[in-house]
């Protein structure tokens, strides 16, 4: 049976993935290990991790996957330099001597890296092309026997927007855009433009979007990108400087939008909310299109999602809400990350076909794929230094969180399998009471020290769902934006008129910790079946409140990846004002524990995301 594990590494988001015959060992992402967020080195940790989980050695792999072809994306950098000389010369000469060394040979640096594991000898590498693993992740361990499917992203080695066709255990290209024309690209531009990180601000982007009104999206579609009918697009490169060097844009666009850039961490201004109000428009607005254009293109009735524009849940839940496909699946690490378990996945295909689909479900295990610990390893390492804590049944853990989150107490929540891709799904998460209106800015401000604007997603009983929300369809993976339900909502009288910041101070809803300004909320429905612990925490907490949501936030601080191992838990548990941390059966309170001391300031350690 073959057996593979599948690496992305050297951009941002490295990551490990073990595939054995068609069936998710372990994945992980590098970022977990060594705490550098978004961390691009070789995922030593992660790959160790994974080959650990499946108790097994490089000696018994049958291959190493690589995510995409170096040799193809040297040739798109050198052209892209040779394209914008002399200007970008500056660039070309920063950038050059790193492809030269070894960057243009990359899957030669991965063998080397993989025999410093010391762990056997390294199998043969393939490389598969960066959207071709993206597809692979979106529909192999989708819940379709056939699918259409669309990735879209910054770019690979030149492909940025690819169409492919998914049937049985292979996936066909159909159609796609090329560089510099990209969807990503263009989201990026206006992400650093507005002040934020590229390849890390774009969901606060996102996130940004309702507080203002779109309108740049007429300037955006006369002046930067023409999009056609079927969804295909050609940018102004004029506006954008991203082929020169390491900024996005440039005078020109500053020009067509109202001065410079805004500095990061600046006051946010009605400019940047309506930036993000138009380019959230646009995107939308081509990712429709796209969306046709796969449905009859493939004929399909279901469409796969992958690549790091399928991160943008509000464009996804359009898509539900248009009714442009029966079903929409989309990869839960969507990005660079899980461009390992897609190449994984090409290389250790099953000979005996997709197993999963006979219990009609998809093979992801609910994201649940990086590290474990057992309730003696928590035991050992709170014994060992000292640390008290209270042990109960599963049950009553369970209970007694529920009562605690009713009485408005914000917990810590680490259980199970660690998640793979950038949300935290209920194994480390933050979880408070998404009826009491202070809770956002209190998780915000005292617990995650991030902007006040950013919304919290709620955790939602799949049965209950649609009591909270116009959902057409199951979210497992937070990654659907739907309104709330209208019997949900409720009036703000004296705050009509509210722009900006001030809408936060709305009570737009019964849960109004998770309603955004526009009345949306990204939404993950827990089942039963496919996440037991979560749902009955979710039940015991509707038993005892009559609400079956709860507010889930990532287990960590601004800047910093969701935490990974039991220590990392009470780090972050006791470096912030999180009240109460469930570690397995384990449960701490804040009030009880040592004197909290560290050499210096810890915020100053992790850099702003």
């Amino acid at each position: 049976m073959p057996t593979a594990l599948g690496i992305s590494a050297f951009y941002h988001d490295s990551a490990a993935a073990l595939v054995d015959a068609g069936t998710i060992v372990a994945a992980a992402q590098e970022e977990r290990f060594s705490r550098r967020r978004h961390d691009p080195a070789f995922p030593a940790q992660a790959a160790r991790y994974c080959l650990t989980e499946a108790g097994t050695k490089l000696d018994d792999l049958d291959r190493i996957a690589y995510y995409e072809d170096p040799r193809r994306k040297f040739h798109r950098v050198l052209w892209t330099q040779i394209g914008t000389a002399p200007r970008g010369f500056g660039t070309f000469r920063h950038v050059l001597p790193e492809w030269l060394a070894w960057k243009r040979r990359a899957t030669e640096t991965v063998r080397d890296r993989l025999q410093d594991l010391d762990l056997g000898t390294v199998p043969p590498i393939d490389c598969y092309q960066h959207h071709e693993s993206h597809a692979a992740s979106a529909f192999l361990p989708s819940p379709y026997e056939s699918a259409a499917i669309l990735c879209v992203d910054g770019v690979g080695e030149w492909t940025t927007t690819s169409l492919w066709r998914g049937t049985g255990d292979r996936v066909e290209p159909v159609a796609e855009l090329r560089f510099p024309h990209s969807l990503g690209m263009l989201y990026s531009a206006f992400t650093y433009f507005c002040g934020f990180k590229v390849d890390s601000g774009e969901y606060k982007l996102m996130g940004l979007a309702p507080y203002g009104t779109p309108r740049y999206a007429p300037l955006i579609r006369e002046r930067l990108v023409d999009i056609k009918p079927d969804g295909s697009f050609r940018l102004d490169m004029r506006y954008f400087a991203f082929l020169l060097g390491r900024v996005m844009t440039g005078r020109p666009f500053e020009k067509l939008f109202d001065g410079p850039r805004r500095e990061p961490e600046a006051p946010l201004t009605e400019r940047e909310f309506d930036l993000a109000a138009s380019v959230q428009q646009v995107t939308e607005e081509i990712m429709l299109r796209l969306a046709r254009t796969a449905r009859e293109r493939t004929g399909e009735s279901r469409l796969c999602l992958a690549g790091g524009v399928a991160l943008n849940c509000v464009a996804n839940g359009r898509i539900v809400e248009e009714e442009i496909f029966d079903e929409l699946w989309i990869q839960p690490a969507a990005g660079d990350a899980g461009g390992a378990l897609g190449a994984a996945f090409l290389a250790a295909r099953a000979p005996d076909g997709r197993s999963h689909l006979q219990q009609g479900r998809d093979a992801m295990r609910g994201a649940r794929l990086g590290p474990g610990y057992t309730d003696q390893h928590i035991q050992a390492y709170l014994d060992s230094h000292g640390l008290p804590y209270t042990r109960l049944s599963s049950a009553e853990l369970s209970r007694q969180v529920a009562a605690e989150l009713a009485d408005g107490k914000v917990v810590g929540w680490f259980q199970d399998r660690m998640e793979f891709g950038p949300r935290a799904l209920g194994c480390r998460s933050i979880l408070g009471d998404p009826r009491n209106p202070e809770m956002q800015s209190v998780m915000n401000q005292k617990i995650k020290f991030r902007e006040s604007f950013r919304p919290f997603a709620p955790i939602v009983l799949a049965e209950d769902a649609e009591e909270y929300f116009q959902l057409r369809q199951p979210s497992p993976y937070m990654l659907l934006v739907a309104g709330i339900a209208e019997k949900q909502r409720r009036d703000t009288p004296g705050q009509q008129g509210a722009r900006g910041l001030d809408r936060l101070r709305e009570t737009r809803s019964a849960i109004p910790a998770v309603t955004h300004v526009d009345h949306s909320a990204r939404i993950q429905t827990v089942d039963d079946a496919d996440h037991p612990v979560l749902h009955r925490l979710l039940s015991d907490f509707k038993t005892q409140t009559g609400c079956a949501v709860l507010v889930n936030t990532s287990f960590n601080v601004r800047g910093e990846p969701i935490v990974a191992s039991p220590q990392d838990a009470y780090r972050c548990f006791m470096r912030t004002n999180i009240d109460t941390l469930a570690l397995g059966d384990f449960l701490l309170h804040k009030a009880d524990q040592p004197e909290w001391k560290e050499s210096g300031d810890w915020r100053e350690e992790i850099p702003l995301d």
